[in-house]
């Protein structure tokens, strides 16, 4: 057989998936021996009782045979005849402290001569480079050592077998060890509680991440728990594998007839077969349960609509139309949304006779295109993929299960890198921005990405479906935020898959970031509550994909003594160093770096830190990109340095976007005007942090609250309400430079009538803050070029504070201006009363006065002077006639 004739006939991982050829396979494997040893001292029956042994598991359905030593010579091609495939463990020490390089050359020349017996022949699924390294040996040697030398284990396998694949049975007490090479990960779990099962198996499918999941040893010992129960937990262990999208899973044990240590081992029973060969209970239920998989039915198939918006993505749509046709769910259709494309987009559309294409005459936006879909949907759910994406043919199935086996009302999955795409997409993959989870637990998720989600055609209705003012991106987001605000939940399904082609040129990548810059703007208008003062998203869950990079500088914490022997054992890995990448960020160049670098010219003690700055973030880009996961085959030269100028390029250009944009959205939309009532309110003597309404009927605070944001939100506020953690109930936004955060108090007067404090206070806001900074840096720079001069720069900072403060005090009386004449409005057309204005004492002439003296001289002022500009006040109202401040006045 030619090696091309190998490369066809072996298995290769696809995903979350295996396929032998173009079509998948699923492991249904079982375990085989050690027997007793041959006359050889090999742990094998004679060939004709192995080949009786492999036609019964031929007639169990199962097609992979786990072995736990290195094959007898005949043995690969009798499993060969049978169709059967072999994952090979292999046996060297790992029970021992292999902590010398001695040790490790020699296990390393053992794998290798081992391999080089059978490599390349068809009949091999795997090798197993180790089963089940012994936590204590684990915590003696150090999980990073025992991780890198699997990983070189992998990595000389390679060299011998080049496409083979490699594997590494972990098992719970050792989850944290997880290399990196893997080609597909392997676990063995014995757990006889279902729920606990299932959640597990949850869990490992997030640690797989792109790679496939196999159990490779799940059994039941009959001895112990009868052969009835064997069958009973063996039957939902298969099925709950299969329904979490695993890609195979292996019985322990074939026959009761093993051995260990050259013993046979008596005191367990956990073969499916007795050691004479007879089937128990559980072999009928395995066999049964194996010709189903992997395709175990949904309780219910609801019809779902794929919606595919599309605006000039000719390139890869047929790859993505295709790939819906071949989708393995009985009950969907295809809804193409040309978004105004003037591609060939209608053209490949009529290609495909199941797909109903709708079209825009113009392009309307991703959300418009969305919402037509929904509109035209006939499903009971809808779900959502790109034209740049193609989907695994059981995509349909599991969202749709995960969907149903929860209370939720949207669930998404992952996206992957197409095998078939460029060396260059892989880096892009690799760099920082791209879609991804927030996954809260292993289920629940806090947002799902937009290439790969699906919803209830209800929920997504009850919300006004998709906000058209997120035309590029940051629909997926919104949707998901209103969607939880609204009490529902998401979840999060691994199995569901689709591939999705990166871009394919750093140019092209730079733009989709710049679009992802614009949508972050919209997105903190419309959710200002989610993102924190400087501007950045705030995740509760962690972000669960490639492109966010793992800047881990904390060791984990692994338990050692005697919590380090409990069987469920778990990684507890510090936070991400999130903040390392404030170093690359827009703002750390132009308001660090910059000025830094500026000062340096004429202060030499200041290149240093300028020094400092530029090297960190160099640094956290060559960190970043060292860390990144590139697939094996797409690695060159060149790509861990583009994905450091990616990770350098991607803030700069996203930032820019995004500042860009916050200024273009107040251009557009903006606040409502100033207005003269406003400029009269500010020039006179009235208190500006306080308003006070009256109403005549009972109302409750938080109700009334509501509508005061909805209300001001609806005339283009930019609201923040408490988001149980704030000392205010809410905040205007009067960008760039003011915040006005309102606090309520509500009291209770005799007859049911109500007044509503309002106390509003002026905060400076970040661009404030940054504005002042930049100025002061500027000036000093300005100084230092010109005469430097310690006094000269105590000059300049006070006079930029001095000016900051100025320009603060105009802004903020401006802003509290224009809320409190809107409030005033809010009053008027909500049937309460605005209270008049409260009035502030004049500024008392004379060097000295006492505040008793101060205070009547300015009621004295107050009653015989009046400004211009004052407003007049409201009407008196028969039931306010003296608008008492006190329920004791009223008593």
């Amino acid at each position: 057989m030619n090696n091309a004739e190998v490369r066809a006939a072996r298995i290769r991982p696809d995903g979350k998936s295996f396929r032998k050829g173009r079509e998948k396979f699923f492991v249904r494997g079982i375990t085989y021996g050690p027997l007793a040893p041959d006359g050889e001292g090999r742990p094998f029956a004679p060939p004709e009782v192995t080949a009786r042994d492999l036609d019964l598991m031929v007639a169990l359905g199962a097609n992979v045979v786990r072995l736990y030593t290195p094959p007898a010579p005949w043995l690969p091609d009798l499993a060969a005849e049978r169709g059967l495939v072999l994952w090979v463990d292999l046996p060297w020490p790992h029970h021992l402290c292999f902590e010398t390089a001695a040790e490790r050359a020699e296990i390393r020349r053992y794998v290798c001569e081992t391999v080089r017996g059978l490599a390349g022949h068809p009949a091999i699924f795997a090798w197993n480079i180790a089963n089940e390294i012994p936590p204590d040996v684990v915590r003696w040697i150090g999980p990073g050592t025992v991780r890198r030398f699997l990983e070189e284990l992998v990595e000389a396998v390679k060299e011998v077998d080049p496409e083979a694949l490699c594997s590494y049975a972990n098992f719970p007490p050792t989850e944290y060890l997880q290399p990196r090479n893997l080609d597909f990960v392997a676990f063995n779990v014995y757990l006889h509680d279902r729920r606990a099962f299932r959640n597990y198996l949850a869990r490992l499918q997030i640690l797989a991440d792109d790679r496939p999941l196999v159990l490779a040893e799940c059994g039941v010992d009959s001895l112990r728990e009868g052969l009835e129960r064997q069958a009973e937990l063996l039957e939902w262990q298969i099925e709950e594998a299969f329904r979490a999208g695993l890609a195979g899973i292996t019985i322990f044990s074939f026959t009761d007839d093993w051995h260990r240590g050259g013993a046979p081992v008596l005191d367990w029973a956990m073969g499916l077969t007795t050691r004479d060969r007879q089937p128990k209970p559980a072999w009928h239920v395995v066999q049964r349960q194996f010709r189903r998989a992997p395709a175990f039915p949904l309780p219910r198939t609801p019809r779902v609509s794929v919606v595919v918006a599309s605006y000039n993505g000719a390139h890869t749509l047929a790859d993505c139309l295709a790939s819906l046709e071949r989708l393995r769910y009985p009950e969907y259709e295809i809804l193409l949304v040309d978004d105004g494309s003037t591609d060939h987009t209608a053209e490949i559309a009529a290609r495909f006779p199941s797909v109903r294409l709708l079209r825009h005459e113009r392009n309307l936006g991703l959300s418009a295109a969305r919402n037509t879909g929904i509109a035209a949907a006939t499903g009971e759910i809808v779900a959502f993929t790109d034209a740049d994406c193609r989907a695994d043919e059981d995509w349909l199935h599991h969202l749709v299960g995960a969907l149903l086996e929860s209370d939720a009302v949207g669930v998404g999955g992952p996206n992957f890198l197409p095998p078939e795409d460029s060396p260059l997409a892989a880096a892009v993959m690799a760099s920082p921005g791209g879609p991804a989870a927030v996954l809260l637990t292993d289920r629940l998720a806090e947002h799902i990405p937009g290439c790969n989600m699906a919803f209830y055609k209800w929920a997504l209705e009850a919300v006004g479906g998709f906000d058209p003012v997120f035309r590029r991106a940051g629909d997926d987001v919104d949707i998901c935020w209103r969607l939880l605000q609204a009490g529902h939940s998401l979840v999060y399904a691994p199995a569901a898959v689709v591939w999705h082609y990166r871009r394919s040129t750093v140019p092209a990548y730079l733009r989709q970031q710049s679009g992802y810059g614009e949508a972050e703007a919209l997105l903190l208008r419309k959710h200002p509550e989610q993102f924190n003062l400087w501007g950045g998203s705030r995740w509760r869950g962690r972000i669960y994909g490639t492109s966010f990079p793992d800047l881990h500088l904390g060791r984990p914490i692994i338990y050692h003594g005697p919590f380090g022997t409990g069987w469920f054992q778990t990684l507890y890995s510090p936070p991400p160093a999130g903040w390392l990448l404030l170093t690359t960020a827009l703002e750390f160049h132009l308001f660090v770096t910059l000025p830094l670098i500026l000062l340096g010219v004429a202060h030499p003690w200041l290149r240093v830190p300028a020094l400092a700055a530029v090297l960190s973030s160099i640094g956290t880009c060559a960190l970043a990109a060292a860390r990144a996961p590139l697939p094996r085959g797409k690695r060159r030269w060149w790509s861990r340095p583009l994905i450091a100028l990616l990770y350098f390029l991607q803030p700069i250009a996203r930032g820019w976007a995004r500042y860009r944009e916050r200024l273009a959205i107040r251009r557009r939309t903006g606040l409502p005007a100033d207005s003269l009532e406003a400029v009269a309110l500010r020039r006179s003597r009235v208190r500006l942090d306080r308003v006070d309404l009256w109403s005549e009927r009972p109302v409750e605070r938080l109700a009334l609250l509501q509508s005061l944001m909805a209300w001001l939100e609806g005339r283009g506020w930019p609201l923040r309400p408490d988001t149980g953690w704030c000392p205010f109930d809410f905040e205007v936004a009067e960008p760039p430079w003011v915040l006005v955060r309102v606090v309520s108090a509500l009291e209770a007067h005799p007859g049911g009538k109500r007044r509503l404090r309002l106390r509003l206070r002026a905060a400076p806001s970040l661009g404030m803050w940054w504005g002042t900074a930049f100025a002061g840096l500027l000036g000093l720079a300005g100084i230092g070029l010109v005469k430097p001069s310690l006094y000269a720069a105590a000059a300049t900072v006070a006079a930029v504070l001095a000016i900051a403060g100025w320009w603060f005090h105009i802004q903020a009386r401006r802003a509290c201006s224009r809320l409190a004449v809107a409030l005033d409005e809010f009053a008027r057309t909500h049937e309460l009363i605005r209270l008049p204005w409260i009035q502030t004492p004049a500024k008392p002439r004379g060097s000295f006065t006492f505040p008793a003296r101060w205070r009547r001289t300015a009621e004295r002022r107050a009653a015989r002077t009046e400004s211009p500009f004052a407003l007049p006040e409201p009407p008196a109202k028969p039931s306010v006639p003296d608008a008492p401040s006190t329920t004791r006045e009223l008593s």
